[in-house]
């Protein structure tokens, strides 16, 4: 049985990327410099956010990615590594907001309504969660981490049902 929760499946969001389904981040102008940040425009600020992001220092990735998607804010491809290293820094529902927009935007990706799921789960939300993980499994049947994810939301969800009903029960048979 899997932990209120926490949700079967990948332990970080990097696990369970998929490959370039997005287009490329727009080209900067050349030698272009925001003043919004150090050292570098969007481009520079997601290519070092991801490799942060690949050495596993997601919080650090996660700045970057919020300077880059700020810059770029139509950009689905840093949306989402943005989402992925705030999931990894344990920033659910700052995962789940930035996940929600790229489905609001796209409803076809799977891979957004996947993290927004297991974001909503570990954020506390398996309810919501499962909508998602729902959709997410029968876009990609053939991803085991997709249906991997759904079962543990909705085994919690059963054991939560159950300890309702159950604590319901033992409350009645006092009174």
């Amino acid at each position: 049985m899997v932990p209120a929760g926490q949700v079967e499946g990948c332990a970080h969001m990097t696990e369970a990327r998929r490959g370039g389904q997005d287009s490329p981040l727009e080209e900067n102008e050349p030698g272009r410099q925001d003043e919004a940040g150090p050292g570098g425009d969007a481009q520079t600020w997601y290519r070092r956010g991801l490799d942060l992001l690949e050495k596993r220092s997601p919080a650090a990735a996660a700045q970057l990615l919020e300077r880059a998607a700020a810059a770029e804010p139509d950009s689905r491809m840093v949306r989402e590594a943005l989402a992925r290293a705030q999931f990894d820094a344990g920033w659910y529902a700052a995962a789940a907001d930035s996940f929600r927009m790229i489905v609001e935007a796209s409803p076809a990706d799977d891979y957004a309504h996947f993290g927004l799921g297991l974001a909503l789960a570990r954020s506390g939300a398996p309810g919501a969660a499962a909508e998602y993980l729902a959709l997410a499994a029968a876009m990609r049947p053939d991803l085991p981490h997709y249906t991997g994810a759904l079962r543990g939301v909705r085994a919690t969800l059963r054991a939560r049902d159950q300890a309702d009903g159950t604590a319901g029960t033992s409350a009645g048979e006092a009174g």
